[in-house]
């Protein structure tokens, strides 16, 4: 038996222990927001405690979380040091949005059926905790000298852009790895993604009796009319093509909308939240004057009305690294050999975290158990799953690629 059929046994006999390891993970809720993360750091740092894999605990001051719209967060790092070499830094997050309605399995249940597992991140991406740290416990367990090290960052904010996550890791100097791995989906792997711009856009008129309107200003009937100029935004974006294959076009969503204060009063103000995504070949920066100028714009066509635009998040398209070809490589080998069909390097209209890594300069891709697409996922859906055979696989890849990335010094 082989070094790498070795990792696939010991994965396969200790795949139940990961499989609860990943329930024990769900049961805790992430929800952000409101983002009360700190707790599932302590369940996760307890686990991976208990499995041999000690975690250092970073909490994040509360001022930082705070302005960041959060509540509480702790960064967990597992340092594995092996030798000189370099670094691979595997980043998991754990935060997630709200369960929403229409489940038919408890959101935090971790339940079983069918061969899935269902639950709020089970496929992203508390998963990817499991899929990490059982890849290591599995490259360790052949006891081969092995060059360099790994960090398993496990961090809480993904959902409102990674500054006090793994932004705030790299700032402080508590991880500086050479290559790194971030969750994603087990059937390609992802050297690319989608910038995202969001922003709240509040719109202001004049409340005022619903039986003398003319006393007012509506400010409803001005945020229909900029919904109206960015709806019909979409339609150009089409013709916007990316040559990142994988990637599509820009496209625009108005997530929320709130606003008024009863029924029989002339709404005086309106709040709209857009999420814009933005092609790698986009500059934010214009994509942003551009948005803010339709806003202005549109909002003078109703007599009184005035508006403010905020931005909430911006997110950098991930531009590939040269430096990311033996990532790409380790991971399509062995994804070829474990899933049994090519796997492809592409990109993807998500964004992600890894964008902060290579923004520092250090080459990333995404890779981990998530199914063959968002849509199987259920990811930001009701009955959130992911298959079984998906886990143990990636696992078996990622340990893999581990064992080939620090075999032999860099």
């Amino acid at each position: 038996m082989n070094h790498y059929e070795q990792i696939d046994a010991w994965i396969d006999a200790h795949f139940d222990e990961q499989v609860q390891f990943l329930q024990r993970l769900i049961a805790v809720p992430t929800d952000t927001p409101p983002g009360n993360n700190a707790p599932h750091a302590e369940r996760a740092a307890a686990l991976l405690d208990a499995m041999g894999l000690h975690a250092q605990k970073h909490p994040v001051p509360a001022e930082l979380v705070q302005a960041a719209g959060l509540q509480t967060i702790t960064n967990l790092i597992v340092r594995r040091r092996y030798g000189p070499g370099r670094t691979v830094a595997l980043n998991a997050h754990g935060d997630v949005v709200p369960p929403g309605e229409g489940w038919t399995h408890d959101p935090y249940g971790g339940e079983i059926a069918d061969g899935k597992i269902y639950g709020r991140a089970a496929a992203v991406s508390k998963c990817d905790f499991s899929t990490f740290a059982f890849a290591v416990r599995a490259l360790e367990s052949l006891q081969l000298p092995l060059h360099g090290g790994i960090d398993l960052l496990f961090t809480y904010d993904e959902e409102f852009g990674g500054e006090v996550g793994p932004a705030w890791l790299l700032k402080n100097k508590l991880t500086a790895p050479d290559l790194m791995i971030a969750a994603g989906f087990s059937y390609q792997v992802v050297t690319a993604h989608n910038g995202c711009l969001q922003m709240e856009v509040t719109v202001h008129g004049k409340m005022a009796h619903a039986a003398i309107p003319d006393s007012g200003i509506d400010a409803l009937q001005g945020a229909v009319k900029i919904l109206n100029v960015l709806y019909a935004q979409n339609a150009l974006y089409k013709k916007l093509r990316s040559k990142v294959e994988g990637i599509t076009h820009p496209y625009l969503n108005v997530g929320m909308i709130e606003g008024g204060t009863n029924t029989n009063v002339v709404p005086g103000r309106v709040t709209l939240k857009l999420d814009r995504r933005m092609i790698p070949e986009e500059n934010p920066a214009e994509v942003e004057a551009s948005l803010r100028q339709l806003i202005a714009d549109a909002a003078r066509e109703t007599a009184g009305i005035t508006v403010d635009v905020k931005r909430i998040l911006l997110a950098n398209a991930l531009q590939p690294l040269p430096g990311n070809k033996p990532l790409v490589d380790a991971l399509q080998k062995h994804g070829q050999i474990v899933f049994g069909e090519p796997i492809p390097a592409l990109g993807t209209p998500l964004y992600t975290d890894v964008r902060i890594f290579s923004e520092a300069g250090i080459p990333g891709v995404i890779y981990g158990a998530g199914p063959r697409t968002v849509l199987e996922s259920h990811a930001k859906r009701a009955d959130e799953r992911l298959d079984l055979n998906d886990l143990r696989r990636a696992t078996k890849v990622i340990a893999r690629a581990l064992l080939d990335l620090l075999q032999t010094p860099a």
